[in-house]
């Protein structure tokens, strides 16, 4: 998909269908990852054969269905991790990450801590940190502003929002987030979810039950 000279590529990996994003823009050949949660071989070898070179990995949060394809990811091409500092204690424990009740524990420590309300440039793009607690503590968005772009992992769905009764999630903090953080951005914000298809602020400012 192009947007505002962006492409994004989704690739829904593992169990319970992530969708994991590749991201570039049009005339550029670097590109960051966002959420390989799993398949990590196979997101790399789609890279190399597009003759891409990944920047960074980024996490929204640090749940199993969202991590788990990082190592290999970042083991066949060498890149940096970024995370919310926030959300380093799930990271790098499979108890709460829930990674070890799946049968592949998964414990990660990011190369990059990014804080709250941060800017940072990867492949080109500038991408600014929003923390988003209610999913996980350590939930987070990547707003692309000069695209109207937003990846929101698990925070905000088409017509729905995340779980918080899993480690660390809070659902009056989810609440606070998707009211106050993630509805007032720019109505035609395009929105690409952790799960399920890619919607925007202003549908969901119209359509969703928890706005």
């Amino acid at each position: 998909m192009e947007i505002n000279g962006l492409i994004i590529e989704s690739v829904v990996v593992g169990s319970v269908g992530t969708n994991c994003y590749i991201v570039h823009k049009k005339d550029s050949e670097h590109c960051f990852v966002v959420d390989p949660g799993d398949s990590g071989d196979k997101i790399a070898n789609y890279i190399r054969d597009q003759k891409m070179i990944l920047d960074h990995i980024l996490l929204t949060h640090g749940h199993f269905d969202h991590i788990q394809g990082v190592r290999d990811l970042k083991n066949a091409i060498r890149c940096e991790i970024c995370a919310l500092d926030v959300e380093k204690e799930l990271l790098s424990d499979a108890r709460m990450n829930v990674s070890a009740m799946t049968g592949r524990p998964e414990e990660l420590e990011a190369d990059i801590w990014l804080h709250d309300g941060q800017q940072f440039e990867s492949a080109g793009i500038t991408i600014k940190v929003i923390h988003t607690p209610g999913h996980t503590k350590g939930s987070c968005c990547y707003f692309l502003e000069e695209q109207n772009v937003l990846f929101s992992g698990d925070t905000l769905f088409m017509e729905s929002v995340g779980r918080a009764d899993l480690p660390t999630g809070n659902e009056k903090d989810l609440m606070q987030s998707v009211r106050e953080k993630v509805l007032i951005l720019p109505s035609e914000t395009k929105v690409f979810s952790g799960h399920g298809p890619a919607t925007s602020i202003g549908y969901e400012q119209a359509n969703n039950p928890y706005a």
